[in-house]
């Protein structure tokens, strides 16, 4: 496999230029131009951040990329799917929300946003996973997969159970519904928390096994029936169903690069990494610890794998912010995001992405 490049610009701007010039001159120069996008339907994939978190990225990234492609003739939407776990993003509704209070809106934006695997996070596809080596098929939201044209904007950072957060990331485990997500965190099934069930029966009504049985006024799950595909959950108004988030990180990190190549094969894609407010976890908690490095620059690629092992070159060559957590952890590794979270492994990420054709970890960093 050849080396793939990556492009990069820095966080400097001189008087009269911005940075969201900086990212539409990057996004030529990696060559987003050389995709036909005339009349097609373009997936901007990001995350809107949970509210309380301050550290994802502004709306103005995702503008400037909307705009470029609208220039070049697509036509572009705004899109993440629900969460698995109980949080402000969990349904369509209050995961619109959740992003208008962020700043994200057709005013600020000029695309609309569509929550990818729809109202209660079931709307999916089950997809091929060409050369997986763990899923044969991966649940993605149904509005990704109709997309023509499939692009990732990313806010690379650290994460407590994958190490780092970055396109790969973004791709699979923000494609996935919420049974998707289930495939990737959990070895085991679902759940009833009995102080919330009502006994509305709804969840019986959605299951395809027949597993959930009423009981006392009370959900039951039959894990022999039970195959684990967790829409359930996302059908459930109460909250009451809920799976061991008990992977390894090694695990999700494999499922998490299948479910990627799931996303992305068969149709054009490109990918942007912005490396600003480096926080150590994920923006999916309601709030934000201090960067762990200073804001670094924005990097892109058609290649994830190569984008996500430069980005994490780029930070683990930065300078550490001594008040940062970062900065006060016991530095006994050789990169920062294993000192921020030990118990983690990013490198099985990039090493099954690559194993499985996703693309190609070593790189050539081009410079603007």
């Amino acid at each position: 496999m050849s080396v793939s490049k990556v492009y990069f610009t820095d966080m400097r701007c001189k008087v009269g230029t911005s940075l969201l010039e900086k990212l539409d001159k990057l996004m030529l120069a990696a060559g987003i131009e050389q995709i036909d996008f005339e009349n097609k339907f373009v997936a901007i994939k990001l995350h809107f951040g949970e509210p309380g978190n301050l550290s994802f990225l502004r709306p103005n990234f995702a503008k400037t990329v909307a705009d470029r492609v609208k220039a070049l003739g697509g036509k572009p939407f705004l899109t993440d799917c629900n969460t698995l776990y109980v949080g402000r993003r969990k349904d369509a509704l209050e995961h619109m929300t959740a992003a208008n209070e962020n700043g994200y809106s057709m005013l600020s934006t000029g695309c609309q946003i569509i929550i990818g695997d729809g109202l209660k996070g079931t709307d999916d596809v089950e997809v091929p996973v060409n050369g997986g080596k763990i899923l044969k098929t991966a649940f993605i939201g149904r509005a990704v997969m109709d997309a023509d044209i499939f692009i990732s904007l990313s806010h690379f950072k650290g994460h407590e159970l994958t190490g780092f957060g970055g396109a790969i990331k973004n791709i699979g485990m923000g494609c996935g519904s919420r049974a998707g997500k289930m495939a990737m965190h959990c070895n085991g099934k679902p759940s009833i928390d009995a102080e919330k069930c009502v006994g509305c029966r709804t969840c019986t009504r959605y299951c395809a096994q027949g597993a959930i049985s009423i009981a006392e006024r009370k959900a039951r799950i039959d894990h022999e029936k039970c195959v684990g595909c967790g829409r359930c959950i996302g059908v459930c108004n109460f909250s009451a169903i809920a799976s061991a988030i008990d992977a390894n990180s090694s695990d999700v990190n494999s499922r998490m690069a299948e479910y990627a190549k799931a996303v992305v094969d068969g149709r054009p894609h490109f990918h942007i990494s912005i490396i600003n407010q480096v926080s150590p976890c994920c923006d999916c908690h309601g709030e934000n610890d201090a960067p762990v490095v200073p804001d670094l620059g924005i990097f892109a690629s058609f290649d994830p794998v190569a984008l996500d092992h430069a980005c994490i070159d780029a930070v683990n060559a930065a300078p550490i912010i001594a008040s940062s957590a970062l900065g006060q952890c016991d530095h006994i590794h050789h990169d920062h995001f294993t000192n921020i979270h030990p118990t983690t492994d990013w490198r099985s990420q990039i090493a099954h992405a690559e194993a499985i054709g996703l693309g190609n970890g070593e790189y050539e960093l081009v410079s603007l």
